[in-house]
């Protein structure tokens, strides 16, 4: 199995890296590629985004697609480095990284296994632009989000649940009393899904 691991804003691709000895006890290959806009977070130090942010206004499109066309890219290039088996890939997203998997996973779920968003949101604007398609039915999706999130509001946690419900996608969503990142709960929470609802049900031919 192959986990996609989609890092969130000010962060960088050594964020998520720390879930590869946890998630199916060390024996999926984790992924984590790197977000192209640089975010400066301190002095003389910088984190990375996966499109620009502006307080309260949705992403722009055409940035937002060069932070999508850079998830494929490096998605494609890994396939032809890594014995990557097309039907065992997770894409996790993390706040942004939540964004930019929802985009790629939900357009093209015949091409994934599962989808999972950490204290992230899916913007209406995104919602509004990916037709129902059969195969999202029945499709696993994750969604966990903290109660007490400062920088995420849970209600955005809702909208999102809201919006994949009409999909028909297989959702299994939770709120945990936690702020802006991944309690011991919610990570529980997540390994256990990929367990139980993605690596159990691959069936190899």
């Amino acid at each position: 199995m192959t986990i996609l691991a989609l890092h969130g804003w000010g962060a960088s691709a050594h964020d998520l890296i720390g879930l590869s000895p946890i998630i199916e006890a060390g024996e999926a290959l984790v992924l984590c590629p790197q977000g192209p806009v640089e975010v400066p977070v301190g002095p003389q130090m910088k984190g990375f985004g996966w499109f620009p942010i502006a307080a309260g206004a949705p992403p722009d499109p055409g940035e937002f697609q060069l932070g999508a066309v850079a998830v494929k890219d490096f998605l494609e290039e890994a396939k032809e480095i890594y014995p990557i088996d097309p039907r065992k890939i997770v894409v996790l997203g993390f706040s942004q990284g939540g964004v930019m998997a929802y985009d790629l996973v939900l357009r093209n779920p015949g091409e994934f296994a599962g989808l999972a968003a950490l204290s992230s949101w899916l913007p209406e604007t995104l919602a509004g632009t990916i037709p129902k398609s059969p195969e999202h039915e029945n499709f696993p999706v994750l969604v966990l989000h903290g109660t007490e999130d400062p920088m995420i509001p849970i209600d955005r946690a809702r909208e999102s649940r809201d919006a994949l419900l009409p999909l028909g996608v297989s959702l299994t969503y939770r709120e945990h009393e936690m702020e802006h990142g991944i309690s011991p709960e919610a990570l529980r929470d997540l390994v256990m899904w990929i367990r139980e609802k993605v690596a159990s049900p691959i069936i190899v031919a």
